[in-house]
């Protein structure tokens, strides 16, 4: 069945729940919903907000980012910086966002997204996989496996190992 098209303006003004990614007219849907999955964006959230002021960031999860003239991507956690006038859907790249990894994703439709992401501008692309409990570092094609985020000449950062403890804590 070949895939319905639709206009970026019939997406931006409909409501999706869950929200999906806008891809060359076509409206995707995206892979989550399981307790590794929400639990980890949960606590990235609470991490990343509990810092905002001092990091000078705005925390949002599910948030729609304009990548091109044709996509809409929604990253897990998107971090936005505060000096930049705000936007309801974000068309300036914002400093970091974070994907979390669900078994049912795809590598291939993967580096499509964090394709997408690159290609807007945005320097810091991180991926999480609860499963292998590996972080990656995908602000370059490779899948650069780390052990802490970090965005550099800023105080912004993220020990992974704190959130593994707290993804078995919440077990």
């Amino acid at each position: 069945m070949p895939a319905v098209v639709t206009s970026l303006a019939e997406y931006l003004a409909t409501t999706y729940h869950p929200d999906r990614d806008y891809v060359d007219g076509e409206v995707q849907e995206r892979n989550f919903g399981e307790f590794d999955h929400a639990a980890m964006q949960a606590f990235l959230a609470s991490w990343f907000f509990q810092h905002r002021q001092d990091w000078q960031l705005h925390v949002l999860p599910e948030m729609r980012v304009k990548v091109n003239a044709d996509r809409v991507r929604i990253p897990d956690v998107c971090l936005a910086s505060r000096t930049q006038p705000v936007e309801q859907v974000i068309t300036r790249p914002p400093i970091a966002v974070i994907e979390i990894l669900s078994p049912e994703d795809r590598v291939l439709r993967h580096n499509e997204r964090l394709a997408d992401y690159r290609q807007m501008g945005v320097r810091h692309v991180w991926v999480i996989d609860p499963a292998s409990k590996t972080g990656y570092e995908c602000s370059t094609a490779a899948w650069l496996p780390v052990d802490e985020f970090r965005v550099p000449e800023t105080p912004i950062y993220l020990r992974l190992g704190d959130v593994w403890q707290e993804l078995e804590a919440a077990l």
